[in-house]
């Protein structure tokens, strides 16, 4: 079986540098890559949308240069292990999920994705097998047309000083920056009040 140009193996290897282990998500991940590669025509310019957050989008970020980063992956989050890959210009595209009536020729993947054994008590060499016999063969594909105007980036906008806080944040954004207006962060500002991060210099 190959993902891309890789085998399972060096996808594995790959996986583990990355993510720290050859997570079962992950390794899926990369096969509903690979089918939605070859569901889309050659050499269009595609941007991706995770519906999890759990492993999906690092298989996404090894296999291709869509990433967090650089805004040409995005993760809306509604629990579902599927992703879209769709031409940045036109929105049409390919949506690819794990296909629950595919799961019963494969009791390992099944029981994993639908947690329907405890981690601890599941057999990983078995499923990894698995998850390599199987391939995309678990998966269904969709074609799909993305509302451009819904996804689009939304522009930085001046720079400005936070009165709060001191630190350069996008104006647009409020009168003081989103971390200063609370609820957002789950440690505080820097600014060595009570329950917040007192600034030090690393040395």
């Amino acid at each position: 079986m190959m993902i891309l140009s890789h085998t399972f193996e060096e996808f594995a290897g790959m996986v583990r540098a990355f993510h720290g282990s050859a997570a079962p998500g992950i390794m899926i991940g990369g096969s509903m890559v690979d089918l939605a590669l070859r569901c889309v025509p050659e050499g269009g310019l595609y941007d991706v949308i995770c519906e999890t957050a759990k492993c999906l989008p690092d298989a996404v970020q090894l296999l291709t240069p869509c990433s967090i980063g650089n805004g040409w992956l995005r993760i809306l989050d509604t629990g579902r292990f599927s992703l879209a890959f769709y031409d940045k210009v036109t929105g049409k595209g390919v949506r690819v999920f794990i296909d629950p009536a595919k799961l019963d020729a494969w009791p390992q993947i099944k029981s994993w994705f639908l947690k329907l054994t405890p981690k601890k008590e599941q057999d990983t060499a078995r499923l990894m097998k698995e998850i390599e016999e199987a391939g995309s063969d678990i998966c269904s594909v969709e074609s799909i047309q993305v509302s451009l105007d819904l996804v689009k980036k939304e522009k930085g906008g001046p720079i400005a000083l936070c009165p709060s806080c001191g630190e350069p944040y996008p104006s647009g954004r409020g009168d003081i920056c989103p971390a200063c207006t609370g609820g957002i962060l789950p440690y505080g500002s820097g600014t060595g009040e009570a329950g917040q991060v007192n600034r030090r210099e690393c040395v």
